[in-house]
């Protein structure tokens, strides 16, 4: 498990200090798939390297396993850096995709025999097989992530740190980036922290999600546990938009918005709702996705029907989270 406790860093420039991160907490449990969210400037990769320990916090303590890493010097902090790997994608281009897999491999003194075998299966796991004999020069910019990848799990560490992965990728390469990703979770066992400009990265694969404001934590937690709180920023950003138009709305008694999360929610909770209380429930705004396996519905509902508060009370009653629009720009059109 990684715990950043209270961590601050600020950089010297020629007039004040820039402050790259304020009093930064992170809890992120062993085997989970951790998603920092936040704009090019909000300190992401000053956080990852100062998990990464390459990086020493000006205050606050990074703890492996309970280990205050940020005192540690010399042997000790190598031993502690073994533990975990950076997904770097800067590759060797005279190497193979191969050659560069193997890079690490040679260095610890790992024999040949086991070294391609190593080799064979990392490529497999992130779907490059067939490339192994190809220079770095011929493939696409995910699949030399990917490859970036397979390097850094060369060494089996326990938690994989991915600063960015899919920045600068195509959107179907960035795909396999992140299933790649998943992959070293879900069968290596690894940790996965990544940092993000895109919150549909989050959406896509992570347990549990940060976001990350000029420096400060503003929210996270579990992220099917965030899309039902009310006021949550990570909700807006992961979920789909909501726009309806002043005309629209007034053509009911009342209308809300709701998350819906899971099959059963999704496929029946509103039918089932209107059934039972004699009542309308259209949906005149919103949209569906997708969290991992899970599918989500955020729907702007138009409610008709003399017991609609009790139909409300009940969907909410049953997993659904209810809450009346804000008549905002980002929430009323024109």
């Amino acid at each position: 498990m990684i715990t950043v406790e209270n961590i601050s860093k600020s950089f010297a420039s020629t007039g004040a200090p820039v402050v790259a991160l304020r009093d930064v907490s992170l809890a992120v449990g062993a085997g989970s798939l951790y998603g920092v969210v936040g704009s090019a400037s909000a300190g992401k990769s000053t956080l990852a390297r100062c998990v990464a320990l390459q990086e020493r916090p000006d205050r606050g303590v990074v703890r492996y396993d309970g280990l205050n890493t940020t005192a540690l010097e010399g042997r000790r902090l190598r031993d502690a850096r073994r533990q975990l790997a950076v997904v770097d994608s800067r590759l060797q281009p005279e190497r193979t995709v191969a050659g560069n897999v193997a890079a690490p491999l040679e260095r610890t003194g790992v024999e040949g025999p086991q070294r391609r075998n190593k080799v064979g299966s990392l490529l497999d796991l992130v779907g490059l097989s067939k490339r192994a004999a190809q220079l770095p020069a011929e493939l696409t910019e995910g699949q030399r992530r990917r490859v970036a990848i397979a390097r850094a799990l060369a060494v089996q560490p326990s938690v994989l740190l991915a600063d960015d992965p899919t920045h600068g990728v195509e959107p179907d390469d960035a795909g396999s980036v992140l299933t790649v990703l998943d992959r070293a979770r879900a069968e290596l066992g690894a940790t996965v922290l990544l940092t993000t400009q895109d919150a549909g990265t989050a959406r896509r694969i992570c347990d549990e999600v940060a976001l990350l404001e000029r420096g400060v934590v503003v929210e996270s937690g579990n992220v099917l546990g965030l899309l039902g709180k009310p006021g949550s920023k990570i909700a807006d950003e992961l979920l789909p938009s909501v726009e309806t138009s002043r005309s629209e709305m007034g053509r009911y008694d009342r209308t809300v918005d709701t998350v819906l999360i899971g099959f059963a929610a999704v496929g029946a909770l509103l039918p089932e709702a209107a059934g039972r209380f004699d009542v309308e429930l259209a949906t005149i705004g919103g949209g569906l996705t997708r969290f991992g396996d899970t599918p989500v519905a955020r729907f702007r509902l138009g409610v008709r029907g003399q017991r609609a508060d009790a139909a409300l009370a009940w969907i909410a009653e049953h997993g659904a989270s209810v809450s009346h629009p804000l008549y905002g720009l980002h929430n009323v059109a024109a």
